[in-house]
């Protein structure tokens, strides 16, 4: 009777449950575009919401805006990061956000701890928005 039980319950204990797919996390940071870095904005540029998507590829990720559907970030800013694991470094540079598409950059750090510098380009002298996060 227990010769007969055992194959059902090894078959159970050796089942494994699927394996669930990898959360996208947002991260989200602020540049601070008024001249020289007023956190309140000023009357006609008020600061600007961007967000690190992660969790979307393995190794990378996609600089966008905080709003719904991936606008509020600046075009054409340049993104410089640094992998703070591994050494790596890179510079990309923001899309256009023509034709219906937001503005976003897809940057492919690898895993580790990363720091990221999102600036305007050209223009005045402004706080560039930073954030760190950790890439799987």
């Amino acid at each position: 009777m227990v010769g007969a039980c055992l194959p059902a319950v090894a078959t159970s204990v050796l089942a494994v449950p699927g394996v669930a797919s990898a959360e996208v996390v947002t991260v989200p940071f602020r540049i601070d575009p008024a001249s020289y870095g007023n956190p309140n904005g000023s009357f006609d540029v008020p600061p600007v919401r961007c967000a690190v998507r992660i969790g979307e590829t393995e190794g990378s990720v996609t600089i966008t805006g905080n709003k719904p559907e991936g606008w509020g970030c600046l075009i054409y800013a340049q993104v410089d990061w640094s992998n703070l694991t591994t050494g790596a470094s890179g510079t990309a540079r923001m899309s256009d956000g023509l034709n219906g598409f937001p503005p976003e950059a897809v940057l492919t750090t690898g895993s580790g701890q990363v720091a990221l510098v999102l600036h305007p380009l050209p223009g005045p002298p402004m706080t560039p928005g930073f954030t760190t996060f950790f890439v799987p």
